[in-house]
């Protein structure tokens, strides 16, 4: 019951979290919307008088507004983030109750353990997703602490890229016709294109 309701709760933060970045973006777009005057530029002119092609007030308030925001989605990434250490835990700790309640036999086990969530659609050239040996059509079994058994949705992967940002993360994949185990340690970071990864991953 304690990890469905923290489920429920992790699912309301990354609500708000997507609701706060629109807001950001909106409020972002109100100061492009002001001859691009953005978070730094000047509300002066040069003889220090207020700019006159511009509505001052509306660029304080929008400056103040996403200073307020940012600062709330940071917390909100923090909890966010204890959220999935919490369900990854009481994921981990039903499987091993299940384990030692009814015990599955080794082919159970081994497709429980082995059976992939998402699939591997496309593989930018020069991304840290290509640098880590990733490839297309890779079906992925394990990306950090998720799996099969705790996946919800792509929104699991986005919190754990978003918080390896430069760290390398295990990822095991399986390839080919055979299905061949393949580890790969995935490092997440800016690069010329867009993303972390530079990859698409679609849930399977």
């Amino acid at each position: 019951m304690a990890a469905a309701q923290e489920k429920r709760q992790l699912n309301d933060l990354m609500d708000r979290k997507k609701q706060i970045e629109e807001d950001i973006k909106e409020l972002k777009d109100v100061l492009e919307s002001q001859s691009g005057v953005g978070m730094e530029g000047s509300l002066v002119d040069a003889d220090q008088f207020p700019r006159n092609d511009i509505d001052v007030y509306s660029v304080r308030q929008a400056r103040h507004r996403i200073i307020c925001l940012q600062n709330d989605h940071k917390e909100l990434m923090k909890q966010i983030e204890e959220g999935l250490h919490y369900v990854h835990a009481a994921a981990r700790e039903q499987g091993e109750q299940r384990s030692r309640g009814q015990p599955m036999n080794s082919q159970e086990t081994d497709a429980h353990s082995k059976s992939p969530f998402a699939i591997v659609e496309r593989v930018d050239a020069g991304s840290p997703a290509e640098n880590s040996g990733l490839m297309a059509n890779d079906e992925i079994v394990q990306f950090g602490s998720i799996n099969r058994g705790n996946f919800q949705n792509l929104q699991n992967i986005v919190s754990v890229v978003q918080h390896s940002r430069g760290k390398p993360v295990s990822v095991l994949v399986m390839r080919g016709v055979g299905k061949e185990e393949v580890h790969l340690g995935l490092i997440p970071n800016t690069w010329s294109g867009p993303g972390l990864l530079g990859c698409k991953i679609v849930p399977r």
